[in-house]
């Protein structure tokens, strides 16, 4: 063999070894970026009336939407656990917020099996499961739940306070990383914002936006929830009309404003908050100026995720990252904007349990596509290690979306993808925390594509709702006679549901220290209720 040959040979093989690694390092990057409380009815996307977010928008026209998409466990720790562990939150044991202990860092989830697939972790932004995070090789989280401006940062090195407004903080911190992360690995990064949390404090980039406009009002603001279990729980503390506090309305500035921040505060709600004090509305009223404040302050905090979106989504352009990276973004569950005339989430209703979740997958999830299968938070580990071509271990209890994302990309399968079997007939949910704020009942339930049947087992009562004819749930059918067959077939799809996912007959209990822990912090928020 002469030199040239041995040049020749030379050359191919190492054209080859290239060839293989740029197809190792074709892994998709993965991008989950996290809301915490961000209802699908305030995405324009989604079909609001209240407000438009153009960069959701273009992320849906260029990716999947799901428009039924559910929250296994409508409350904030206990979905960001479920999503870790693809497990139901009494198999994951973070049941609830306000008692049972902190997240069991120790057990197995989705960032762990990633990193020994080779991906690079990071988490940055809301954490809220109290115990260290594991399983990420970089992370810095909010401490509890965080605040609204000059946020305090904690990570493997310490804690970190850091001038500014959280969404735009959590999001500097975000492209950093991304900057500096190491660069022959495929990441992993959950991007997860605090807004648009309670209070729902607004950014100064958008502190006067909506000032001189009127929103509209849900249709259902004045719901007086007749034959319903929220008529029966005399306790309930999410009424926009009674449980707003001083800070939720801004007829208090936050404690943790700088005084650039407190003066430019003072200055966008003085003579607003000045007008109300003089002249105070009464009965209807009252409620309808309340949810005015409300509702434009969860708006002004959602457009903020919004413009920081857009910053995240160029920077991908930017940097080439583009079409290798998956980018999904969703929250924790729903939120009531008025909706019932409530704030918070908790129920099983479907403002409460609708969750966002649009993803982008170029050459893989057609552009402008949308799917209405039955999904859940419970699916989204298994997701992301079939994205990363991770086997997902058999003790998860979700399934995997990638079918579904890629369902309509192959026009040869459009006939196949019309004609399949129902992803999922039916979900199951199931709510823990009572006592807990809000003091919502304890229930679990179904719902198929049509039907919801719900089990308030703490006040012995069961609601069932036909979605098709009664979206808002207002009309509970459960005595209806003509019913019976159809109560029936729930209920033992209930039962085999519980049967399937080994949910527990008998609920854990607070301990009597954590019952009082709970109702001291009850006690304090209570005081800061307005007139």
């Amino acid at each position: 063999m002469n030199n040239l040959t041995k040049f020749s040979l030379g050359l191919v093989f190492s054209a080859v070894l290239q060839t293989a690694n740029a197809s190792e390092q074709k892994q998709p990057n993965i991008l989950f970026v996290f809301a915490d409380d961000h209802a699908t009815h305030s995405i324009s996307a989604y079909g609001s009336k209240i407000n438009e977010t153009p960069n959701l928008d273009k992320l849906a026209n260029e990716g999947m939407l799901f428009r039924s998409a559910f929250a296994t466990n409508s409350i904030c720790g206990p979905s960001r656990a479920v999503i870790l562990t693809g497990k139901h939150s009494h198999k994951n044991g973070f049941m609830n917020n306000e008692w049972g202990g902190d997240f069991d860092g120790s057990q197995q989830t989705f960032p762990k099996l990633l990193q020994k697939a080779g991906y690079q972790t990071s988490l940055i932004g809301k954490w809220h499961l109290y115990s260290t995070p594991t399983g990420f090789d970089h992370w810095e989280i909010l401490p509890g739940q965080g605040r609204y401006y000059n946020p305090r940062f904690k990570s493997a090195t310490g804690t970190v306070e850091v001038e500014g407004y959280t969404t735009d903080v959590i999001t500097d911190r975000a492209l950093d990383w991304l900057d500096k992360r190491d660069k022959s690995k495929p990441f992993m990064m959950m991007y997860q914002h605090k807004a648009p949390h309670r209070e729902w404090a607004p950014g100064p980039d958008h502190i006067d936006k909506y000032k001189d406009i009127e929103i509209p009002e849900p249709a259902t603001l004045f719901d007086d929830h007749k034959g319903r279990a929220a008529s029966l729980s005399p306790d309930l503390e999410m009424s926009i009309s009674h449980f707003l506090t001083k800070s939720d309305l801004k007829l208090e500035p936050p404690a943790y404003l700088n005084e650039e921040q407190l003066a430019n505060w003072n200055r966008a709600y003085a003579a607003e908050n000045k007008a109300y004090r003089e002249n105070k509305p009464q009965g209807d009223a009252r409620t309808k100026w309340r949810y005015q404040r409300y509702i434009k302050d969860y708006m002004r905090s959602v457009d903020s995720i919004d413009d920081n979106l857009g910053r995240v989504m160029a920077y991908l352009k930017e940097n080439n990252l583009e079409d290798n990276t998956i980018v999904i973004y969703s929250s924790d569950q729903g939120f009531f904007l008025g909706d019932h005339g409530w704030f918070d989430k908790r129920w099983m209703y479907e403002d409460s349990i609708n969750m966002p979740l649009i993803v982008k997958w170029p050459g893989q999830v057609k552009p402008g596509s949308e799917n209405n299968d039955l999904v859940q938070n419970l699916d989204f580990a298994q997701t992301f290690l079939d994205i990363a071509g991770v086997k997902a271990p058999k003790d998860m209890q979700g399934k995997s979306l990638v079918p579904l994302m890629k369902a309509d990309t192959d026009a040869q399968n459009s006939e196949k993808t019309l004609n399949r079997e129902p992803f999922r007939d039916a979900i199951y949910y199931h709510f823990y925390e009572n006592p807990g704020w809000a003091f919502v009942p304890r229930h679990y339930g179904v719902r198929t594509d049509r039907y919801k049947l719900i089990h308030f087992y703490q006040l012995g009562t069961w609601e069932l709702y036909d979605l098709e004819k009664d979206p808002d749930e207002l009309n509970n059918i459960i005595l209806d006679e003509s019913q019976s067959s159809l109560i029936t077939q729930l209920k033992t799809r209930l039962s085999e549901l519980r049967t399937e996912y080994q949910v527990p007959e008998e609920d854990p209990e607070p301990s009597l220290m954590e019952r009082f822990k709970f109702w001291m912090m009850h006690k304090g928020l209570s005081s800061q209720l307005e007139d």
